[in-house]
């Protein structure tokens, strides 16, 4: 009964946890420019803005390793409820206090939050699905998240808007709102986490080395693309706002603006298996990563609206490829018993680069303006297509000349025994053609004296024939005349006997 759930997409378990996945990212999504707005209300600059945009993947920096080793030898469905309720309380508190201080902290803890809550959903995905399922249901499974990215920053754009633009008391409102939100996933936490589907929970001992996971071939392409993706939607949301507010555009419109794009992101993972079949893994990659890296650097020209909801469309489109597909490609890559791990030192590099883009970013909009972080994104993402244009390898194909090497060992000892095998062979040839002479050799008895030279054949003992001959009843039959004839006959007889012999062989 466990098996026959798991196998059906957008059913069951899976179907439950895109849901809740849904109101846990739309909670993040809507409170991610909520926090802007109100940062800003609160007289924060571009620089400020982007570290408390750094601080919510700061703490989680340090805890997705653990979390990823814990959930690798235990059960993962508890991490779900835990980062929902991190999530909610993150944002409301985010949404109470009026310091920016306090504002990055609980934005961290926001974070952390999320982080659980990925962790746990990631490696149930990977746990119970089959190899072949694997692009399928972390597809769908990334739908949830695009839903939340599609309905969020609409919802915060209306309720930060929709009260006479005082940014302090509406984008407060927007928080309070995303938090009840984060608090609805819980209704859909049941079921989700089948019994064990793997064999590798039960022994903590048996830990790989992280070395070792980030060693294998796959796993850091999968972590940088998934890092440049990611930061290029984070810096999307927390920064959009900020070149809304400096070109003049209304904040309803950000959010309308935002939530096409993750649109567009959902309508690429719909169809993601048919491209898959069409185009291949590599080309796919490659070629999204590069073009959403073109059109990052886009936004930094001053397009109209129209212009701009049309760049941000493709964008989403192209973006919504690397999050599944890094997925699967540090799941394949990784060592059976490190799933989890893999994946989390995967969120460890997407935080890693949430923590370092809006940062830098922060920096690069202070010193040059606010459209320069996107550039930064472009850059970023064109170097994620020339590691997708390296491919994916899979851990499989380099053991495989290991297997076959120790083949050529068979030859080496094969040619050993031959040559003794050959050499027996011969000897029922000698044996046959020795008879025959033996049978005609005592019909002319006056050749009975010629085994007098046996002393003449005794010096070319070493040739085969001699041996062939010694054996022969011929042999005892001559011996007392050899003891009579020896010293008469040993001079003339030997070329009959060397033709004798040769004749018939």
């Amino acid at each position: 009964m466990t098996r026959t759930p798991r196998t059906g997409p957008g059913r069951g378990w899976l179907l439950r946890l895109v849901i809740a996945f849904a109101f846990a990212q739309g909670a993040v999504s809507m409170a991610r420019p909520a926090v802007s707005y109100r940062a800003l209300a609160l007289g924060a600059d571009e620089t400020a803005v982007g570290v408390i945009a750094g601080v919510y993947a700061l703490l989680p920096l340090f805890v997705a390793v653990p979390l990823g080793r814990r959930t690798d030898h235990g059960r993962c469905a508890p991490l779900l409820p835990l980062g929902v309720l991190l999530i909610s309380g993150g944002c409301a508190l985010s949404g109470m206090v009026s310091s920016l201080p306090a504002m990055a902290a609980w934005s961290g803890v926001m974070g952390l939050g999320h982080l659980c809550f990925v962790i746990g959903a990631q490696s149930i995905v990977a746990r119970q699905s089959a190899p072949d399922e694997q692009d399928r249901n972390f597809g769908h499974f990334t739908i949830g998240a695009s839903l939340g990215q599609l309905i969020g920053p609409v919802a915060a754009g209306a309720l930060i808007s929709g009260q006479g633009g005082t940014l302090g008391r509406t984008s407060a409102l927007a928080l309070l709102v995303s938090a009840a939100v984060a608090a609805v996933a819980l209704a859909s936490l049941w079921r989700i986490e089948h019994r064990r589907a793997t064999g590798s929970g039960s022994r903590p001992g048996d830990k790989v080395p992280v070395r070792a996971i980030l060693g294998a071939r796959g796993v850091p392409a999968g972590i940088f693309i998934s890092m440049a993706v990611l930061s290029a939607t984070d810096i999307l949301t927390a920064y959009l706002p900020v070149v809304g507010e400096h070109r003049s555009i209304a904040p309803a419109t950000v959010g309308l603006l935002l939530s096409l794009r993750a649109a567009a992101t959902i309508a690429c993972r719909l169809v993601m298996s048919p491209l898959l079949g069409l185009v291949g893994r590599r080309a796919l990659l490659t070629t999204s990563c590069l073009l959403a890296g073109l059109l990052c650097a886009g936004v930094a020209l001053p397009v109209s609206v129209p212009v701009l909801a049309v760049m941000l469309a493709v964008l989403g489109f192209c973006l919504g490829v690397g999050q599944p597909l890094s997925m699967t490609t540090v799941v394949r890559a990784a060592p059976d018993r490190a799933r989890s791990t893999a994946l989390a030192l995967r969120l460890t590099g997407n935080r890693l680069g949430q923590v370092a883009a809006p940062a830098a970013a922060g920096l690069i909009a202070g010193a040059v303006g606010v459209a320069a972080p996107f550039v930064l994104l472009g850059v970023g993402l064109i170097g994620a297509a020339g590691l997708g244009l390296r491919g994916d390898g899979r851990p499989e194909s380099a053991p495989a000349p290991l297997d076959t090497g120790p083949a050529p060992e068979p030859p080496d000892t094969g040619p050993a025994p031959e040559p003794p095998d050959t050499g027996p062979a011969p000897a029922p040839p000698d044996t046959g053609p020795a008879p025959e002479p033996l049978d005609t050799g005592p019909a002319p008895e006056p050749l009975d004296t010629g085994p007098a030279p046996e002393p003449l054949d005794t010096e070319p003992a070493p040739p085969d024939t001699e041996s062939a001959l010694a054996p022969p009843d011929t042999v005892p039959a001559a011996v007392p005349q050899d003891t009579q004839d020896t010293p008469a006959g040993s001079g003339p007889l030997p070329p009959t006997v060397r033709n004798g012999a040769e004749n018939p062989g």
